[in-house]
């Protein structure tokens, strides 16, 4: 009885404490959606897709992406080849590698670090059009 109650203790009950590795030397054709933490050391041809608010991205030195990443929280210090569209916040590490538009809430960029495309800053919360003017206890325009 005890066991049984350590074990459950040491039992992660979120998905943002799993962790997903692609390991050197391995090459994924197509897709990847993840939850949690990815950790890249191998490359994607195909797009990096967060499946959750909280998941997080990790582009080792060594890894290579050829294909859009859309992820809340991405480090990258690999070589992307696609766009990166980071709804939270992108970290740049010195080695890494982009070649393709950046779109971040957040960005932390190390020296280093080389961007071959457009920056964009994406601001958080803030409505797509203009509102309706409001005519309520508005007074009449004289002519």
């Amino acid at each position: 009885m005890l066991n049984r109650k350590r074990s459950e203790r040491m039992t992660p009950t979120a998905h943002s404490s799993d962790t997903s590795l692609i390991a050197r030397g391995t090459v994924i054709h197509g897709d990847v959606r993840f939850s949690g933490t990815l950790h890249l050391d191998g490359q994607i041809d195909g797009a990096v897709l967060a499946e959750e608010e909280g998941a997080v991205f990790t582009l080792s030195e060594n890894g290579i992406v050829r294909g859009e990443i859309r992820v809340p929280h991405a480090i990258i210090n690999g070589r992307v080849q696609g766009d990166i569209h980071a709804a939270q916040r992108l970290e740049l590490a010195p080695e890494a590698r982009i070649t393709g538009d950046v779109h971040y809430l957040t960005l932390e960029m190390a020296a280093g670090a080389q961007v071959n495309g457009r920056m964009s800053h994406q601001a958080a919360g803030l409505p797509r059009e203009l509102p309706a003017p409001s005519l309520a206890g508005a007074e009449p325009v004289p002519a």
